[in-house]
């Protein structure tokens, strides 16, 4: 292997050896607490714009499934301190460095993520290079912003998935960076699903006569999806809708709030969240860099809330029959924890209270 290069923005440079693509690359710097589910998150749209580095050690160990891809790999490059060259499993279709060299994406290992870990957490995330030429990955870095993510991992045309079983009912699906299982879990309760471009406006919704609409996670600032923002102004209130990751950010901003970034973001299978309704704490799986203020909502109630720091992790619209999470209920890589939030929106949808 290759010496390669880690150069964040503010001139820290860290060197370790490439695998997957011969390509450089540039993006914001997260970091992903997973133990598992790696194949979950480079299929993962929402990290559209970013260089993904996991806290856990060895990864590749178990290959690379296509059957479980969440969707295509938007990530812009991979960081780890250990990849596994020779996985074991017996429904592994190919390794990680085959996988990561079929998309051109670039990946580097042997560097020290857990130091790179304690800086992100002590400054937020930054921008980043992975590239062979430290002061053109320096430069790049400076220069980089994440932007237009939304519109360049949405699906380009309508297309409609047929329920498991007898259809009960019709469920119009906001494409921001959708994960399939999203799909699985409204086809597994009855559900057919029709996907729609982000871009689709709300008559063209409404005129596909829905029982609900489904708001899909997706990647970047929610601010920046100003059409789509009006879009579900105008779907408020005319069926019930469930809104998940930035789809629940963008219906926050429909309804006058606001949202803002978080210093380092939440990303990983364990995060917990408590239930304002109830005694329950759950743990769920995230990913995202934005929150909503749970000072600034409008028309709705917080419903569910960090239990580490305390930021808003749902909310409650009853005029509207609506409701959003900010984490993923959907998890294929688990926890499943939270599936029960697919039978309430299906109960709503069947015309039962929120």
């Amino acid at each position: 292997m290759e010496k390669g290069y880690l150069v964040l923005r503010d001139g820290q440079v860290f060197e370790g050896l490439r695998f997957g693509a011969e390509a450089e690359a540039v993006g914001e710097l997260v970091f992903t607490t997973g133990m598992g589910g790696y194949v979950e998150t480079l299929t993962d749209p929402s990290y559209a714009g970013q260089i993904v580095l996991q806290t856990y050690p060895l990864i590749g160990n178990y290959g690379v499934m296509r059957e479980d891809f969440e969707g295509p790999c938007c990530v812009g490059g991979y960081v780890v301190r250990e990849f596994c060259e020779s996985p074991s499993n017996f429904r592994t279709d190919c390794g990680l460095d085959e996988f990561l060299k079929e998309r051109n994406v670039p990946g580097l290992c042997g560097v020290d993520t857990r130091e790179l870990t304690r800086i992100i957490r002590e400054h937020g995330v930054m921008n980043a290079a992975l590239c062979t030429d430290v002061e053109a990955g320096l430069a790049a870095a400076s220069a980089y912003a994440v932007t237009g993510v939304v519109e360049a991992v949405t699906c380009k045309e309508p297309s409609f998935h047929p329920s498991e079983g007898e259809t009960r009912l019709r469920v119009a699906l906001l494409d921001y960076g959708a994960k399939r299982n999203i799909i699985r879990e409204l086809q597994k309760r009855g559900c057919g699903v029709t996907v729609f471009p982000a871009g689709t406006s709300a008559e063209d919704i409404l005129s596909s006569a829905p029982d609900g609409i489904m708001l899909s996670n997706g990647p970047g600032d929610p601010a920046e999806n100003v059409y789509q923002i009006e879009q579900i102004r105008k779907l408020l209130g005319r069926v019930p809708l469930f809104g998940i990751c930035l789809g629940h950010q963008l219906t926050a901003l429909a309804a006058g709030g606001s949202t803002f970034k978080l210093k380092y973001g939440h990303r990983g299978v364990n995060q917990p969240v408590r239930d304002l309704n109830g005694l329950r704490t759950y743990i769920t799986s995230q990913n995202h860099g934005y929150a909503v203020d749970a000072g600034g909502i409008k028309g709705g109630k917080v419903s569910f809330a960090n239990a580490n720091d305390g930021t808003c992790e749902g909310v409650d619209y009853p005029d509207l029959r609506a409701f959003t999470v900010q984490f993923h209920p959907e998890a294929c890589g688990g926890p499943h924890d939270t599936a029960f939030l697919f039978d309430r929106f299906t109960a709503l949808m069947e015309g039962g209270d929120l």
